[in-house]
């Protein structure tokens, strides 16, 4: 299979999947989590997030989705050296052959995409210019979010605040009418009275985040030794408690702090792992 075959492919994958995770990713931020022993907190992010749908780079198509492009054939090669050859008249109409019987296809995957982005980002239509308008709109009325500034091309400067009491699992972002996005920061009770806390999307590894992975070869073949069209992640992550810390995963581990003590991790391109830890509150 030819690379730029497999880079086609490889980005129809990705479109299937922004839209299955709607793809809503940190840029620059800063996030703060308070967790008091008697399982009161308070939670903040201020910076960028990404919503990769409404991006050029999700809006990109390569050749052979969209509108229809002109038959252009590909090479052939010798079965013996696999050497590159000259195509026969016979190959070269076999490939237009072939590739006009591709074209409803492509077609009807085109619009089974489009139908399937509207879905997943609760009835926005990505390729409407007033669409990151509308879902700035949307997450100003939605309670916690103080501030929404529409950046464009899929970028969006915030400010979210939250408290309470944690008798119930904790989630952020949480967005309505989007059923499936990866949450960046969570908070789990357990039995025990103890919480685990994650950060899925603030880790870029295969390990920690295949999506990204994945995501970060497709931009690097697009950038082509340019700048990298996908958002670049920078910031940090602190919790503050005074609840016992059974473990974590910081590089210099707990620290004094007013509230307790504090955990710090830096986020970046770089992060391995997601941020983790385990902290024993009062039942």
């Amino acid at each position: 299979m030819s690379t730029k075959r497999l880079f086609t492919g490889t980005l129809l994958v990705l479109a299937s999947l922004v839209l299955a995770a709607c793809m809503l990713l940190p840029g620059k931020f800063g996030s703060d989590l308070t967790l008091h022993r008697d399982g009161t907190f308070s939670f903040t992010y201020k910076g960028e997030i990404f919503l990769l749908p409404l991006s050029k780079l999700a809006q990109d198509k390569p050749a052979g989705t969209g509108e229809k492009k002109p038959f252009t054939p590909s090479p052939c090669r010798d079965e013996g050296s696999q050497a590159i050859r000259p195509c026969t008249k016979a190959e070269v109409d076999a490939q237009r052959a072939a590739w006009d019987v591709a074209q409803p296809g492509a077609s009807q995957r085109d619009a089974e995409n489009e139908r399937m982005a509207k879905a997943w980002l609760g009835g926005l239509d990505p390729s409407d210019p007033k669409a990151a308008d509308a879902f700035a709109e949307r997450l100003s009325r939605q309670a916690g979010w103080k501030s929404v500034i529409n950046r464009g091309d899929g970028r969006f400067e915030v400010e979210y605040a939250a408290s309470g009491r944690l008798d119930h699992d904790f989630s952020f972002p949480m967005i309505e009418r989007m059923p499936a996005v990866v949450p960046f920061v969570t908070m789990i009770r357990r039995a025990d009275g103890s919480v685990r806390i994650d950060a899925p999307a603030f880790a870029s590894s295969a390990s920690a985040s295949p999506l990204m992975a994945m995501l970060a070869e497709v931009a690097k073949d697009k950038a082509k030794g340019g700048t990298s069209p996908l958002p670049q992640m920078d910031g940090t992550f602190t919790l503050h408690t005074d609840g016992a810390i059974l473990a974590n995963n910081t590089d210099e581990g707990a620290k004094p702090d007013p509230a307790g003590q504090r955990l710090d991790w830096k986020v970046d391109v770089r992060t391995a792992a997601m941020p983790t830890a385990l902290i024993r509150l009062d039942r």
